[in-house]
């Protein structure tokens, strides 16, 4: 049984999985990844996602205001034996969702360009590559994408 969780970055299931999540990223980003681990902070994050399977937690997002009317999509997380079940793009819409229902008219994201599958999953779901921005901007490992809701 699937179970879509609401809640917050004191939520300890999503707290574990951004653990996972940050020991993956500090692999994949090697030399990189103190310069991305500074703006992935989770402590005042206040719409977060975990997602149950039969009350195992399976996968993680969570999304914060940008700037007015755009959120961020940030900590995508599942671990590699609950890939390719869908479980991403039910946690992305979930937050799109929950984006959309707070009058946010669209998400952007960044990830890196040694994310190949966060890559696909954001381009299946409607995503479109955007110029970096923010603290992105002029960095040659980040790929940013952008989803207008409706």
């Amino acid at each position: 049984m699937i179970e879509i969780v609401r809640t917050n970055s004191k939520d300890q299931d999503f707290v574990t999985l951004v653990k996972y999540l940050d020991a993956d990223l500090a692999i994949r980003d090697g030399d990189d990844h103190a310069f991305y681990d500074q703006f992935n902070k989770i402590d005042q994050i206040k719409h977060a996602i975990v997602l149950y399977d039969h009350g195992k937690p399976m996968g993680c997002g969570a999304i914060k205001e940008y700037e007015p009317k755009v959120m961020e999509v940030k900590r995508m997380y599942t671990p590699p034996e609950n890939r390719g079940k869908g479980i991403a793009t039910k946690i992305l819409k979930e937050l799109e969702k929950w984006a959309a229902e707070l009058s946010y008219e669209k998400c952007i994201l960044e990830t890196g360009i040694k994310q190949p599958e966060a890559i696909a999953l954001y381009k299946k779901n409607g995503y479109l590559l955007i110029p970096n921005y923010g603290q992105y901007t002029g960095v040659e490992n980040s790929l940013c994408f952008e989803k207008k809701l409706k």
